[in-house]
């Protein structure tokens, strides 16, 4: 568990954030300058905040109005950023091993061998990092900052130097790494697929301020407005993954307002699972369509139409049974439509336009 409450002024830039992590993942998410960064520099002792409260597992780190700063070195703190930041004359052996220096023997909790196994680096133990992929890379990374046994693991955009397929790949092991060596992790991203997938707790930041506190289905919500990048507005639908249908190759996402079908297998069933939808992939209906190939059909309620200066325009859906979901359309669709406020409609999603690797859920144990 983790408590923040600070106040950082750099600059004319204030950061004002409180917030509780619950174990699992948390995720810090917004767009660039928000102060998501600034923050993990403050939990990692990086820089003192003016004034502030910082408590990672019943550990009081930083405390102003006590006193109380924590040295860096001192946090146990595992720290992992974009760039892996290995030491290019040591091998993949020798980086892991230094992780664990900074532990001492009485408190090193996280053996070498489990988290060669879990990562999947054996073979890449008595290379250098420059014959190492990105990915790779990453995955020693993560190794080095667990074998330091840490309280808290600080995870700094990870993945945004990597390719989509990469993120893929390394996707699964932060979710094996939450599961099986248990120690809550701090996740900074402003990518929308990652958040949805892994977290249990969003904290959505805004210039430098908390806006939202929860889970990602609630917080991870489009603003009304387009904001003048339609293909940026993504909502997150939760639902209960069902069988997978092998004929097809389809997996059925049941939900309330109707059926979210995958063009593809989510290892899943029975659990709950996030579906991360664009916007400009969904159309909408007054009427339950026929004669079309569209598979998802989910019912819902207008709560808002919101017209640009231009041809688009946004409509936000509460779907039948909880959730909701932006749709781009254009202004001469509404309009033909006749689409208001308290309208019953259908939301329309092409399946091939879903990401099914994307989808993701809580841990074994029900954590997120």
């Amino acid at each position: 568990m983790i408590e923040v409450d600070v106040t950082h002024r750099q600059g004319a830039f204030t950061l004002e954030a409180a917030f509780t992590g619950d174990g699992g993942i948390t995720a810090l998410f917004g767009p660039s300058g928000s102060g998501k960064s600034t923050l993990i520099d403050l939990i990692a002792g990086l820089r003192r905040p003016a004034r502030g409260r910082i408590v990672a597992e019943g550990r009081v780190l930083t405390d102003t109005d006590a006193g109380v700063f924590v040295p860096r070195h001192k946090r146990r703190v595992g720290l992992v950023f974009q760039d892996a930041l290995l030491f290019p004359h040591l091998t993949v052996r020798r980086n892991l091993l230094f992780g664990r220096m900074f532990a001492p023997a009485r408190q090193r909790r996280i053996a070498f061998d489990p988290v060669v196994e879990t990562l999947g680096i054996g073979p890449l133990l008595d290379r250098r990092p420059a014959t190492l992929s990105g990915g790779e890379r990453q995955r020693v990374a993560f190794g080095r900052a667990l074998l330091a046994s840490p309280r808290l693991l600080l995870m700094d955009e990870p993945l945004a130097a990597l390719d989509t397929g990469r993120k893929m790949e390394v996707l699964p092991l932060v979710e094996r790494l939450r599961d099986e060596f248990r120690i809550p992790i701090l996740y900074v991203s402003h990518a929308v697929e990652e958040v949805a997938r892994l977290a249990s707790t969003v904290v959505m930041l805004e210039a430098g301020r908390v806006t939202a506190v929860g889970a990602p289905a609630d917080v991870l919500r489009p603003a009304r407005g387009l904001e003048g990048n339609r293909f940026a507005i993504a909502s997150v639908l939760a639902g209960v993954a069902g069988a997978h249908d092998a004929a097809y190759g389809m997996t059925p996402v049941h939900h309330p307002a109707g059926t979210i079908w995958l063009s593809g297998r989510v290892d899943r069933e029975g659990r709950e699972v996030r579906v991360v939808v664009r916007g400009t992939d969904v159309a909408l209906a007054t009427s339950l369509p026929r004669n079309v190939t569209i598979r998802t059909a989910l019912q819902g309620t207008v709560l808002s139409v919101v017209r640009d200066a231009g041809p688009l325009a946004t409509v936000g859906v509460a779907l039948a049974g909880g959730g909701a979901l932006t749709a781009v359309a254009t202004r001469m669709g509404i309009d033909d439509l006749g689409l208001d406020v308290g309208d019953r409609v259908f939301a329309l999603v092409k399946s091939v336009a879903v990401d099914e690797r994307s989808a993701g859920g809580p841990g074994p144990d029900g954590r997120g």
